[in-house]
């Protein structure tokens, strides 16, 4: 089959087409036609030879996939050749051919395309994660969401709303509207604008219930005093650094503040299973309805995979950046 090779690690410059060994289903496994993948940051990041992936996990680029069954593993009965499925993988989703578990796998929604069913998964299951297992949203609270326009952030804001939450984000100006039509009641440019000061005023003072937060170092400080009484915070990524300067705890303690750290590539793959069971639950009859929406920025044909690499290192995107398998 054609997948998308690393020649080597480094730019984006070395992404090509090549040919790579067809994957076979495990017994509790699909083999998928792959019509569509998407662009994470962590796709990057491998390619930059810095975030291997995990153990047993294929290393070929590719996080999620959408497109057709085409084999079944022995030991399956949920799904048959012809499926039409979409879901999250470990590795894998810019080939030809790509296999999945089959409690990962969903069913496309009615009356999506592949493109667009391919951008749930990656952002709506982190998003959800960190939303509903780990900070607890609760309905009448408020949650500030980083880097807003972002794939995550996005679903973040759609997500939150959905569970009765008020939503506040940073974004650049340009990308203000996207975030505020989205379900956002504030959009704060963290170029010019100070955001701690912003969610006070918000807030009357307050703070925040939750931060979703995907820059730490440089937003650390900030964030802690943006919180409110009992708030929490949740960190995806390390985008803007890792050390925190001198920091004084008696603030988490005065607040009682939760600080937590995760990612989701590396959980065990019974972890992964509960958590799109849990989103499929919460979240495809609202996306079936309408009531919430993946967010496209731009699809790119897989010949053009350095091209979207380099748009998504530019930070131009506004949500999603897909790949279409042609």
């Amino acid at each position: 089959m054609k997948a998308v090779v690393i020649k080597e690690f480094g730019g984006p410059e070395q992404l090509r087409l090549g040919e790579w060994d067809k994957p076979t289903p495990a017994k509790n496994e699909v083999l998928v036609k792959v019509h569509a993948s998407a662009l994470n940051r962590a796709d990057t990041l491998q390619r930059k030879g810095v975030y291997p992936p995990p153990a047993g996990a294929s290393p070929i680029l590719g996080l999620e996939l959408a497109g057709e069954v085409v084999e079944v593993g022995s030991a399956i009965s949920r799904w048959q050749t012809g499926d039409q499925v979409f879901g999250l993988v470990q590795g894998g989703g810019y080939a030809e051919y790509a296999v999945i578990h089959e409690y990962m796998a969903m069913p496309l929604p009615q009356g999506f395309t592949f493109e667009q069913a391919v951008a749930i998964p990656e952002v709506f299951l982190t998003a959800f994660q960190a939303l509903r297992w780990l900070a607890r949203v609760q309905p009448n609270e408020t949650v500030l969401v980083h880097a807003g326009a972002s794939g995550v952030g996005t679903a973040a804001i759609q997500l939150a709303k959905a569970m009765g939450a008020r939503v506040v984000v940073t974004a650049s100006v340009g990308k203000h509207q996207t975030c505020l039509d989205l379900g956002a009641e504030l959009a704060i440019d963290y170029k010019t604008e100070d955001f701690q000061q912003r969610t006070l005023d918000f807030t009357q003072g307050k703070g925040v219930d939750v931060v979703i937060d995907f820059i730490a170092a440089p937003y650390f400080h900030q964030n802690i005093e943006a919180l409110a009484v009992d708030g929490r915070m949740v960190i995806l990524a390390l985008m803007g650094g890792t050390k925190v300067s001198e920091f004084n705890l008696a603030k988490m303690l005065r607040k009682r503040l939760s600080v937590m750290g995760s990612t989701l590539r590396a959980r065990s793959q019974d972890y992964q299973i509960k958590l799109t069971q849990d989103l499929a639950e919460f979240a495809i009859p609202l996306i079936t309805q309408g009531k919430i929406a993946p967010v496209i920025d731009s699809v790119f044909d897989w010949t053009e995979v350095a091209e979207a690499h380099r748009y998504m290192e530019a930070n131009k995107n506004v949500g999603k950046i897909i790949l279409k398998i042609s």
